[in-house]
């Protein structure tokens, strides 16, 4: 499918405005405001990625090590996560998400996935469907 000339910038803002206002709405669906939402984010790469090192973290979470450092200790304090010795390099330590932690990321994708099924209900069958065809294409954009 080929799109006229001028269609495609149009789309684009479109996608990105539209993109940029449902994440809003979904970020507004928190269960526990005492977590940052860059901790929430540390806490996700910590659930998909596994135990990892504070560097390691930090590179993946796209921030400088001094700023992960804040992160995890809060994260730390609150019992979200835990660290232990690295099995062959004493200087580091490893970070893994507690159990507490993992219920969290299950309460707050809960609260987020409900507020979702509640929109999606006042949508028509063919708006879902379309909407389901849409969530593989702007998952093959973003590289998913």
């Amino acid at each position: 499918m080929e799109l006229e000339q001028g269609v495609g910038s149009d789309l684009a803002g479109q996608l990105r405005l539209s993109v940029v206002r449902l994440n809003r709405r979904l970020r507004s669906q928190r269960t526990d405001e005492t977590v940052s939402l860059t901790q929430i984010s540390a806490m996700a790469t910590l659930n998909r990625c596994g135990p990892m090192t504070p560097s390691e973290l930090a590179a993946s979470e796209r921030v400088r090590p001094p700023s992960m450092t804040r992160v995890i200790a809060a994260l730390e304090e609150e019992g979200m996560v835990s660290r232990r010795d690295h099995p062959t390099d004493g200087r580091q330590s490893i970070i893994e998400l507690s159990p507490a932690g993992a219920e969290l990321l299950a309460a707050e994708a809960s609260a987020k996935e409900r507020w979702l099924d509640k929109r999606l209900a006042e949508l028509t069958e063919a708006e879902r469907v379309t909407l389901a065809r849409a969530t593989e294409i702007i998952d093959r954009m973003a590289g998913a």
